[in-house]
């Protein structure tokens, strides 16, 4: 049974992590797996937004039980293969020029945590619980930690990263995380909302508000005046640009819009 199942469905790709047994904890499988797909996805222009779920009763657990044990024998420079290898799988999910979204339910530990910060929409059911419950093992969360603080802030990060708790969908929401909170059974109603108005929006616009969000996020406004005149006026002239604004004015809808 293969440890993730990939589904194109038109211009949407829905990644869903297939180890319902172990509650989709991840392994070295999963993490090349996920790397692959997302490199594949980013270069791909007729995928407009890639879907990231869990098959079972969860999102995702964290650390695979089996993966850890083999990590407990690792020499430091293992240890370190190990973790580059799990950063750069976070780093291309990240970096992806489309929108990532997570549908998020059950169980979302350590590195699960992770996997939805990187996720630009999560949406989460009711019942999900989250947790950074990497200190009750003695250990940190270390390679999510760029992502699940730029996500959540340093004041959550300070009370979460120290004292492993776990938190419901409602807190989760309230420091970021999360975006939209559903009964579980409307998971898929909630997604293919949110995947109507992206595709309802210009897939080069997107991409490029995407980029733009990582220029300008910790930057004084004074020193970015460059970058955002030059982004707006490069789109205005774009071909994806001028018919956007032509559909606008025209009363009808933009090409591209599904």
């Amino acid at each position: 049974m293969p440890s993730i199942l990939v589904v194109r469905e038109g211009p949407v790709l829905r990644i869903t992590l297939n180890r319902p047994e172990v509650r989709n904890a991840f392994d070295e499988e999963v993490i090349r797996a996920l790397t692959a797909h997302a490199s594949e996805a980013a270069t791909d222009r007729s995928i407009r937004a890639v879907v990231l779920g869990g098959a079972g009763q969860a999102f995702c657990a964290g650390a695979d039980l089996a993966w850890m044990s083999k990590a407990v024998a690792y020499s430091h420079a293992e240890n370190l293969r190990d973790a580059e290898d799990l950063a750069r799988m976070l780093e291309r999910l990240d970096t992806l020029p489309i929108p990532l979204l997570g549908r998020v339910h059950g169980q979302v530990l350590g590195g699960g945590v992770g996997l939805a910060a990187v996720c630009d929409i999560v949406v989460a059911s009711e019942d999900a619980i989250f947790g950074l419950t990497e200190v009750r093992l003695g250990i940190l969360p270390a390679i999510v930690s760029p992502y699940v603080v730029r996500k959540i802030g340093v004041s959550a990060a300070r009370e979460l990263f120290v004292t492993g708790t776990r938190f419901g969908a409602v807190r989760a929401r309230e420091i970021g995380l999360v975006h939209d909170i559903v009964p579980e059974d409307e998971l898929d109603d909630a997604i293919g909302r949110r995947l109507r108005e992206i595709l309802a929006s210009g897939p080069m616009a997107v991409a490029a508000a995407k980029a733009l969000i990582q220029q300008v996020a910790h930057a004084n406004p004074a020193e970015v005046i460059g970058v955002t005149t030059n982004s707006i006026a490069a789109q205005r002239v774009s071909p994806e640009g001028q018919e956007g604004m032509r559909a606008f004015l025209e009363k009808r809808k933009p090409k591209w819009s599904v």
